[in-house]
């Protein structure tokens, strides 16, 4: 198997882990966990956050870099069973919440990244993945608490990890290069 196939069934494995991951943390982890809501986390001075948006930042950036190492194909085919999987492993209160918002900011992300990644794999990793985290705030929250309270440490708490990340992508595009490594 070669190196771009192999990273790529390494990062769809990630992809898929964030799925229970995201959804076990905001009933676990959290400097708070109130009996009727999410456990939250500090992402910002006096601001709170569901504790799976660190999980699913991340997961927003791993399906980037699912499609460069294994295509769109693959990529949309893992959206499909990541939708799936986040409505079978999330709580019964959010399985509508989780799933929706998965399938829908993953969507929103592909439509982003896809036509940006040749421009620059930093900035179609950044770009998608800032649309792909307010689209899942938005539809999460909504759909889950029937509201918008925790949509800013929501953006924040997945900006942070969005960013935390941009590093290790950009060491990812130059290692490429030096490698000759193609995207997908």
């Amino acid at each position: 198997m070669d190196r771009r196939r192999l990273e790529g069934l390494t990062y769809l494995l990630g992809f898929g882990a964030s799925i229970p991951l995201s959804n076990w943390m905001i009933g676990h982890v959290g400097v708070v966990c109130p009996d009727n809501g999410p456990c939250l986390l500090p992402v910002g001075p006096g601001v709170l956050a569901p504790s799976g948006v660190l999980i699913v930042g991340i997961a927003l950036v791993l399906r980037d870099l699912v499609q460069r190492r294994l295509g769109k194909g693959w990529t949309l085919l893992a959206i499909a069973l990541g939708a799936l999987l986040s409505a079978v492993l999330a709580p019964p209160s959010l399985v509508v919440a989780s799933s929706v918002a998965f399938a829908i900011s993953e969507l929103a992300d592909f439509a982003v990244y896809t036509p940006l990644q040749r421009r620059g794999l930093v900035l179609a990793v950044l770009a998608s993945s800032l649309v792909g985290l307010v689209v899942d705030s938005v539809l999460f929250l909504q759909l889950a608490f029937g509201g918008l309270d925790f949509l800013l440490g929501q953006v924040l708490g997945k900006t942070w990890m969005v960013l935390l990340s941009l590093p290790l992508v950009s060491w990812l595009r130059r290692r490429d290069e030096r490698l000759g490594i193609q995207p997908a």
